[in-house]
């Protein structure tokens, strides 16, 4: 009884401070109508299918009201060295600049996110491969998250 007095209490002071959920205005109609154009290379390849996953979309161009292009790049650099300077660990970088059009071309919102993520370099070549490969997945992913979060925080102030 206690707890759901403090719900309806904590829910009638929310509703007083002007507090909204992002996604309770119904933002899914916006966000789904987004066409994510092809991004290059292997970590492009998992933000795009992210994002279309994130956004809910189909990836089908045909039907979109906006389009959205990333441009995504990348760096690496390496962070622990061992006595005879072999690198042991690096940090990937990856940064999206990306612009929201409409469906004629006209420019939206612009922005740009960016994400670090490491691995360790170790004695199997491969598993080294499949780390630095995971380590842009991860990347990649999070960058999606963070776009989408961007781009509702976006559609949300246009209403």
């Amino acid at each position: 009884m206690i707890r759901i007095a403090a719900l309806a209490a904590l829910g009638i002071l929310l509703s007083g401070c002007g507090f909204q959920p992002m996604y309770g205005g119904n933002l899914a109609p916006e966000l789904s109508s987004i066409y994510v154009e092809d991004i290059a290379e292997r970590n492009g390849f998992e933000l795009r299918t992210r994002l279309i996953d994130v956004l809910n979309s189909d990836g089908v161009v045909t039907g979109k009201r906006y389009r959205l292009k990333i441009n995504l790049s990348e760096s690496s650099q390496g962070i622990a060295l061992q006595n005879d300077a072999a690198i042991t660990r690096y940090n990937n970088w990856l940064e999206a600049r990306y612009v929201l059009s409409d469906a004629g071309g006209t420019v939206l919102h612009q922005g740009r996110q960016s994400e670090l993520s490491s691995y360790n370099v170790v004695q199997s070549p491969y598993a080294t491969v499949v780390a630095e490969q995971d380590s842009g997945k991860r990347a990649a992913q999070d960058l999606a998250e963070r776009i989408r979060l961007e781009l509702g925080a976006w559609f949300r102030r246009r209403r």
